[in-house]
């Protein structure tokens, strides 16, 4: 490598650690270590045990963002150091130290960067994911049913597990809806970006005329979440209704009405749930899904107050979006957020997703970063 590269290489390093700083909030994630820290040596700390490891867990996972930050500046300026003793004294064994220590410092640039993709307020925590049909009978029923399975084998590839919240069958195929909880760290953070309306163009095989037809349907993901994060929900704000449960389960879920429906009043927001045998375990899942919407309704409005910065090349993330399009006889998939094609239409089907959601991932950062600049 020659000594030009290596100084441009520091060159944009600094620039890239000053960003980094910025986009990551450093500064802010310091002072709330400091002040979670404090939270850890109280007395009281550990008399709510679910509370403390979510402190915990926090806590952790900014220092592991801050020290890596500081150690990441304190090896950039000891390469430049090195850099100004081998430009100084042409020494050849310096130089090779020099080189040594750079290509280490670009390969932990690279893993930070992986680090700061995911560091959103929520992106660790698990997602629920909610797909729905649009117009188009069977035809979009089906489409659901086979989004439905490309998330469970994507899923199945990240080793996340998926609960099955609420089940709908379709009329003569596929599904009318269907919300299942993703679990596993960063799970809503790798999923996030599938919110929106996905579009399919195919052959239909359940057109005796083989004509083209477009299906659509709408995908949902907020994150889940835990029981310290406090949501305002008043009992008498909530009317609840039970009933049978329908399609999978058993002779015993479809006789008894263990499914239950949740319709939060103030917001007309409804949850439901029937995949327990249980109306009680029914109703917690369903409690859970509720404060997980009510809270991503508040935090659209806060949005749609600042909304001129949200419409971006990764979209806005509005379930009405048009996000992806899915075209069989030209075998490809299009994301038309970031204009990314890729001509492997049936790898993506069998949840190959990594390509287009790491996109979309360092597209966000790219968009945060610009933002700070």
């Amino acid at each position: 490598m020659e000594l030009y590269e290596i100084k441009n290489g520091l060159d944009k390093a600094h620039l890239l650690i000053d960003e980094y700083r910025k986009s990551a909030q450093i500064d802010e994630k310091l002072r709330e270590i400091e002040g979670l820290s404090y939270q850890t040596m109280q007395d009281d700390f550990w008399d709510d045990p679910t509370k403390a490891k979510k402190i915990y867990d926090e806590l952790n996972d900014m220092k592991k963002i801050t020290d890596e930050y500081e150690s990441l500046c304190q090896s950039l300026n000891s390469l430049d150091e090195t850099y100004t003793l081998v430009k100084e004294t042409d020494d050849q064994e310096f130089q090779t130290i020099l080189e040594s220590d750079y290509q280490d410092f670009e390969q932990r640039m690279g893993e930070f960067e992986k680090i700061l993709l995911l560091s959103g307020k929520y992106d660790s925590a698990n997602a629920i994911v909610e797909i729905h049909p649009g117009a188009g009978g069977t035809e979009s029923q089906d489409w659901a049913e086979m989004l439905y399975r490309m998330y469970q084998r994507y899923c199945s590839s990240k080793d996340f597990k998926i609960e099955v919240l609420d089940y709908l069958d379709g009329d003569v195929a596929g599904i009318k809806s269907v919300t299942f909880l993703v679990k596993g760290k960063y799970a809503y953070g790798h999923l996030k970006a599938e919110k929106g309306v996905h579009r399919l163009v195919r052959i239909s095989p359940f057109d005796s005329s083989k004509r083209r037809h477009t299906s659509f349907a709408s995908i949902d993901v907020i994150p889940e979440l835990d029981d310290t994060i406090e949501i305002d929900i008043k009992p008498e704000d909530l009317r609840i209704d039970t009933y049978r449960a329908g399609g999978a389960g058993g002779q015993y879920v479809n006789k008894t009405e263990s499914a239950v429906r949740i319709t939060h009043i103030p917001t007309g927001i409804v949850a439901q749930c029937q995949d327990e045998k249980s109306q009680l375990k029914n109703r917690e899942k369903c409690m859970r899904v509720l404060r997980s919407r009510v809270l991503e309704m508040e935090q659209e409005k806060q949005r749609a107050a600042t909304a001129q910065d949200r419409k971006s090349q990764v979209g806005t993330g509005d379930r009405s979006e048009r996000i992806r399009t899915y075209n069989y006889p030209q075998g490809r998939v299009t994301d038309h957020r970031i204009g990314l094609t890729l001509h492997r239409l049936d790898a993506v089907l069998n949840g190959d997703l990594d390509e287009i959601l790491d996109a979309l991932i360092t597209a966000q950062q790219s968009k945060l970063l610009q933002q700070v600049k």
